[in-house]
This record gives structure tokens, sequence and C-alpha cells, in this order.
């Protein structure tokens, strides 16, 4: 089997030593995206549901940046600061994840890089390379 790093400019460069995402034919592995703005590499904003969303933004842009889509997601786990948000990432999550529901995990967490409050993480199925 043949491993190719994924690699975009539409989400965030990594901020340690590792890949946005490893393709594994048939695997995608996305690493774990923060709600981080890639034109600046800080967090869109310290609230909740701006950084849910540019997570799983920064999360499709390198699914896509694989030849792939959210539609290919087979599993996703998310780690929040604090669970009292679980409802409103539900919310936030249809938004990408309407009908097609792949399978997820939502864990509460201490803490998270760069002080954010979610980060999202992800497996998809992916052309061969």
């Amino acid at each position: 089997m043949k491993c190719k790093v994924v690699q975009t400019d539409r989400a965030p460069a990594a901020i340690g030593p590792y890949s946005q995402g490893i393709a594994a034919a048939p695997w995608l592995f996305v690493s774990g995206q923060l709600g981080i703005q890639p034109e600046t590499g800080e967090l869109v904003s310290p609230d909740f549901a701006p950084q849910a969303r540019q997570a799983l933004e920064n999360l499709r842009q390198i699914v896509l940046a694989a030849g792939s889509d959210l539609n290919q997601v087979t599993a996703v786990d998310v780690f929040v600061t604090n669970i009292e948000d679980f409802a409103e990432f539900n919310n936030i999550y249809t938004e990408h994840f309407s009908e097609h529901r792949p399978a997820r995990a939502v864990v509460e967490v201490s803490a998270l890089p760069k002080g954010a409050c979610v980060e999202i993480k992800c497996i998809a199925a992916c052309r061969p390379n």
C-alpha cells in the first residue's frame, strides 16, 4: 500500500509534525482540524459555533483535496472542551452532514491546541492513489 500526503492551502497548515491528511487507498485519514482560518493561522473566533463551522470547513477542504467528498466520510471524531456544546454542535454538524450520517463520537476533553473549543477529524473512502 502506498501512502500519499494530502495538502491544501484551503485548510490551515499543520501546527505540529503531522500532515493535514494521508491517503492510503482506499482510505483517507484527516488529522484533527481546529476552527483556524487558513489565511491567518488563527482561530476564527473565541466562540464555539464559528470555530465548529470553520473546523468542519477545513475538514471538507482536505477531503476535497484528496479527490473525495463528504458523502464518502465513514467516521468522524469530535473533541469539545465543553460537552454543554453538544446540542449546538449537532445543529452545526447537520449543515455539512444532513442525509449522509457517518459513524461519530463526541468526547469532552480538558483542553485543545491554541485554546480551541472543538477539534474534528475523520476517515473517508478515497480513490486508489
